[in-house]
């Protein structure tokens, strides 16, 4: 055990942590550090309900250790900003290093703010975002449906990271399926091909993918931002779900998983059903399909009890009885209707006989007159006749042929 000096106030040698705390605090009084500007970019930032601010300045974002430092700006100084503070943005900042004692914690108390330029780290996200936009990583028409019972999930992911705590509970409660680790390191210089190496390495080998990682700054996050990190993704053959941070937290890899989930927990419950739902679902389902067995059944009860009314003899003998009756009818319907018919004929057939005798031109032959034809011509006025001419007499009984002597013409006729 170490030996414990005589610094303390009480001589013990041992500070509290209050004493601590106020010493640092003491310390942190140089005016080196009060009413200064600080230069930096905008991240983490927070505007909270009470009208507070809460931000981090950071210094080359980019790299694997940035320079970072923790913000606030009271509601008071907060009312005299002329621009809306944003992630990713360059300010200047006015204000003094102060310490949080309950907390032990210490900030830079902003008193002004003014907007330099926006931070390269963003600038650097927009540009690979539009870049893999263009590329079609970020197309809907890409979007794969997730399984919804799957037997193997895998997990991209810290090996001894809280996410892969978080995701085994969840599955471990809701359904237990295999989970397949594909572990990579998730922040730092690097960690960008771990993680692409990760997902090409799992794919095909697991029903569904979740890549991600607990919560942190948007420096920590920024791995999953990289375009190869994206085009992994993009490319896998399976579906996958994109879980980075918190809610609030936005990664590139969002735009190109086939779903996106606020947190690692609520990744795993989005890929695996609740056991619990789908017991509930299965005695549904058995509720409806034995309700709708029993009322085939009761339908089906009725159909046969009207069939065995129907078909009883006396009845079979009624509907035989009825159906004689009915064709009885029909015959002598049908034998009117016909004789009705043939008298009408026969009327008809009467009328043109006497019409067709009225007509005949040998009935007067057959009363005692003659017919002349000349040429095969009937000769119906003297006047076609002419001295010289030979025509044929038809009698009732025969015929005879002529010559025409002398023509005499009837003028009162």
């Amino acid at each position: 055990m170490r030996p414990m000096g005589d610094v303390g106030p009480d001589g013990s040698g041992v500070f509290s942590v209050s004493t601590l705390t106020a010493l640092i605090s003491s310390l942190l009084d140089d005016h080196r550090i009060k009413n200064i500007w600080v230069e930096g970019e905008i991240t983490n930032y927070t505007h909270h309900r009470s009208g507070h601010r809460y931000f981090s300045l950071s210094e080359d974002p980019g790299t694997t250790r940035p320079s970072v430092i923790r913000c606030a700006m009271w509601k008071s100084y907060a009312r005299e900003l002329t621009f809306s503070p944003e992630n990713g943005m360059r300010v200047r900042v006015y204000g003094s290093v102060d310490l949080y004692e309950p907390s032990g914690e210490y900030k830079f108390i902003t008193m002004e703010m003014e907007e330099a330029g926006r931070g390269e780290l963003y600038r650097r996200v927009n540009q690979w975002k539009r870049m893999l936009e263009e590329e079609g990583i970020f197309s809907l028409a890409k979007k794969k449906a997730l399984p919804r019972y799957p037997q193997i999930v895998g997990v991209v992911t810290a090996e001894t990271g809280a996410a892969r705590r978080d995701i085994e509970h969840v599955i471990a409660r809701r359904f237990p399926v295999t989970l397949l680790l594909s572990p990579c390191r998730v922040q730092g210089s690097g960690s960008e091909h771990e993680i692409a190496d990760a997902i090409r390495a799992i794919d095909g080998k697991a029903d569904v993918i979740i890549v991600g990682r607990g919560g942190g700054s948007f420096e920590d996050l920024f791995s999953f931002n990289h375009p190869e990190v994206v085009r992994a993704v993009g490319a896998c053959r399976t579906p996958v779900v994109s879980a980075v941070g918190h809610e609030v937290d936005t990664t590139l890899i969002d735009y190109a998983a086939d779903m996106r989930a606020p947190t690692p927990s609520a990744a795993a419950e989005i890929v695996v059903p609740d056991r619990e739902e789908l017991k509930q679902e299965i005695v549904t389902l058995s509720m409806r399909m034995s309700d709708s067995t029993w009322r085939s059944i009761v339908r089906f009860q009725s159909e046969i009890e009207d069939l065995r009314l129907r078909l009883r003899p006396e009845r079979l003998l009624a509907n035989v009885s009825r159906e004689q009756e009915y064709m009885n009818e029909m015959c002598e319907r049908i034998l009117l209707l016909a004789n009705r018919e043939c008298e009408k004929k026969r009327m008809i057939l009467t009328t043109d006989k006497t019409q067709l005798a009225a007509l005949d031109p040998y009935a007067p032959v057959r009363r005692g007159y003659v017919l002349v034809e000349k040429d095969g011509v009937l000769v119906k006025s003297v006047c076609s006749l002419r001295p010289g001419d030979e025509v044929s007499l038809s009698f009732r009984d025969g015929s005879a042929r002529a010559d025409i002597h002398e023509v005499t013409y009837d003028t009162d006729i």
